[in-house]
């Protein structure tokens, strides 16, 4: 299995293998992981792929999880623009 070509995050294009390099450097928090890769801070929010990942992580580290720390989902779950943050745009 090629794990380079397995991606786990499409809005952010993180593989399989790039999961791993971080596991092997040490960092096991879901939350830190996020932080290096940018994985569920795409246009989906993690909708798509924080489960996938962190079952991953949790197979990774041969724990369940549920002892993993993952990351809640904040507002805004839809995606919007700049200008509807700044008062300029419709907000259907």
């Amino acid at each position: 299995m090629d794990t380079q070509k397995i991606i786990l995050c499409r809005c952010e294009n993180l593989t399989l293998a790039e999961l791993h390099q971080i596991l092997e450097s040490g960092v096991d928090s879901m939350q830190e992981i996020k932080k290096l890769s940018r994985c569920t801070m795409g246009p989906c929010q993690g909708k798509t792929c924080k489960e996938m990942i962190s079952k991953e992580i949790a197979a990774y580290l041969n724990i369940s999880v549920e002892e993993l720390d993952i990351p809640i989902s904040r507002i805004p779950i839809k995606p919007i623009t700049v200008g509807q943050i700044a008062g300029g745009g419709r907000h259907d």
